[in-house]
C-alpha cells in the first residue's frame, strides 16, 4: 500500500523524450499470481524502457521491501548500467522505503515515482501484466506450488520473454534482438 507521506522523488520521466539506449530507463511494479488453493505469490519485475528486457525479477508468497530489492540487485548485477540510470516505479510502499532510496542511490541511480494515484505514469511496467497471465498461467488458472511458479516464471522471462517474444514497439523485434541490432 502505498504511503502518502513517504517521501519520495518526483516523476523524472514527466515530458522526457523516450530513451534512445538499454539501461538509461527501469520501471518496476509488482503484480499477483495465483496459487492453488486461493493463496497467492507476487512477482516483481524491473524492465528496461528502451529495449522491454525484463532485467531482474523475484517472486515469493509475500511482498516486503526485499521482493523489490532482490529483483533490483538481480538487475544491477547482470547489467551494470552506467550512472544516471532512472529507476522508476509506482509510490507502493516496496518502493519509497528507505532501504531502496538508499539501494538506488548507492548504485549512483535516479529515484523516480509516479505521480500520487496516476497508474498511467507507470503504464509500462502495468501494461504487459495481463499478457504475461494470459500466456504464462496454467490452464486451470493457478501454478500448483510456489516451486512450479518459479520454475514457469523464469523460463517466460529469462527465456521466452527476453529471447524469443517479439514486441511492436521494437518493430517485431524480441528484446534480445532488439539490444543485438
Amino acid at each position: 500500500m502505498a504511503d502518502p507521506a513517504a517521501v519520495v522523488a518526483e516523476n523524472l520521466l514527466l515530458g522526457q523524450p523516450a530513451p534512445t539506449a538499454p539501461n538509461q530507463v527501469w520501471v518496476g511494479d509488482i503484480t499477483y499470481l495465483p496459487l492453488v488453493g486461493g493463496r497467492w505469490c507476487y512477482l516483481a519485475t524491473w524492465r528496461d524502457t528502451c529495449s522491454r528486457r525484463v532485467v531482474g525479477w523475484h517472486l515469493d508468497t509475500h511482498m516486503p521491501t526485499e521482493l523489490v530489492l532482490t529483483a533490483l540487485e538481480q538487475a544491477l548485477t547482470l547489467r551494470q548500467p552506467a550512472l544516471g540510470l532512472i529507476v522508476h516505479a509506482d509510490r507502493g510502499s516496496q518502493y519509497t522505503s528507505a532501504a531502496c532510496r538508499a539501494r538506488i542511490a548507492k548504485a549512483q541511480a535516479l529515484a523516480s515515482f509516479s505521480r500520487p494515484g496516476n497508474p498511467y505514469d507507470n503504464a509500462q511496467a502495468e501494461a504487459s501484466w495481463s499478457t504475461l497471465k494470459t500466456e504464462l498461467l496454467p490452464h486451470d488458472g493457478a501454478f500448483a506450488t510456489l516451486e512450479e511458479a518459479r520454475l514457469e516464471v523464469a523460463y517466460y522471462l529469462n527465456t521466452y520473454f527476453n529471447l524469443d517474444r517479439r514486441h511492436s514497439a521494437l518493430g517485431y523485434r524480441s528484446p534480445h534482438q532488439f539490444a543485438s541490432w
